[in-house]
């Protein structure tokens, strides 16, 4: 994906001109072949692949059923990558995850024996099912792409997703997300349930074999490596980092919010839109994509007051509400 500089009317700046009908064919494809599987959601497959282009972690909360392992087997064979499940059970221990050294009788050495996490797109089923130490396991994969396991650090492969699940209705036996957990996902999406027509379609495609025994990988590896390099390189206006800090600041100033969102939201807003315009074929990002996404993005970030939460205030709402309110910035003549 070549691109290119080019300088602009200010000497002292410089904007990278990047090829993005490669990045938006890319995304295409492998929407295109996710929905055989995910029927009429869209918008929800797109922010999973956004989350992909930008090398983040998405966090699925919605009832069982609704298509959520699907949805990650999908991407993983449209992508040819790695597919790993982890059911999450509160008898898991940190070790199930990252994996653990077995003495070799043979050799007389400890070998190293990789985890289930230790994949190119993993699931994690119902996460909040496993407790506070073992879900702890998955932070530093999830923030620094690696498992320290007896003090010998073993890499992630590339690229790496992590696709966690849980279900926002029945408590019992569940452990919440800790914030520091929360934090580490780049986006939170609800799948929903189909209309009524769309789950006939459903029912129709299954009628002779589940259409995911069906899908073939569209795209490389190495192709989505090259994708995730070039979204990097997407235009953003200093007044659109203003505008994402004035989102994230007034969550955090808002009196329903007990602690808003922290600096890893805005640069999670900053990288998805990047993604967003490069999917759309633009290679700069508009207003509309940080309002379009800062649902997804900031929503899960915030810690609402003990009074918000006795009036069952919903975060989403919070974030919609300060969409709406703070001003969009003009334009700026170059």
């Amino acid at each position: 994906m070549a691109s290119t500089v080019t300088q602009t009317s200010t000497p002292a700046e410089y904007r990278v001109r990047v090829q993005v009908e490669p990045i938006r064919a890319l995304a295409n494809q492998v929407l295109e072949n996710v929905e055989r599987v995910i029927i009429g959601k869209h918008h929800e497959a797109e922010l999973g692949l956004i989350a992909l282009l930008c090398q983040g972690h998405v966090l699925i909360e919605d009832v069982p059923g609704v298509g959520k392992t699907m949805l990650a087997r999908a991407f993983a064979k449209s992508l040819g990558c790695t597919f790993r499940r982890i059911q999450f059970t509160p008898d898991m221990l940190p070790t199930d995850v990252t994996g653990t050294s077995i003495f070799n009788q043979q050799t007389r050495e400890f070998e190293f024996r990789p985890g289930p996490i230790i994949a190119q797109v993993v699931l994690t089923d119902e996460i909040n099912r496993a407790t506070p130490k073992t879900q702890s396991a998955l932070l530093e994969a999830m923030e620094e792409r690696q498992v320290t396991v007896d003090g010998v650090t073993h890499p992630m492969p590339q690229p790496f997703l992590v696709l966690a699940t849980q279900n926002p209705i029945e408590y019992e036996g569940t452990f919440p997300l800790p914030e520091a957990q929360l934090d580490r996902f780049m986006m939170r999406i609800h799948l929903g349930y189909p209309t009524a027509g769309e789950e006939v379609q459903m029912l129709e495609s299954q009628q002779r074999t589940h259409p995911i025994e069906q899908i073939r990988q569209v795209v490389s590896a190495q192709d989505l490596l090259a994708a995730q390099q070039a979204v990097k390189e997407i235009y953003v206006d200093r007044l659109i980092k203003e505008y994402i800090v004035s989102l994230v600041e007034a969550t955090r100033r808002h009196p329903d919010v007990y602690l808003g969102a922290s600096p890893r939201g805005s640069l999670a807003l900053v990288k998805t839109t990047r993604a967003k315009a490069a999917m759309r074929g633009r290679d700069f990002v508009s207003p509309d994509d940080v309002k379009e996404l800062a649902d997804a993005t900031l929503a899960h970030r915030l810690i609402l007051s003990p009074a918000a939460r006795l009036k069952h205030v919903d975060a989403r709402a919070i974030v919609n509400e300060i969409v709406n309110s703070v001003p969009v910035p003009g334009a700026r003549i170059r």
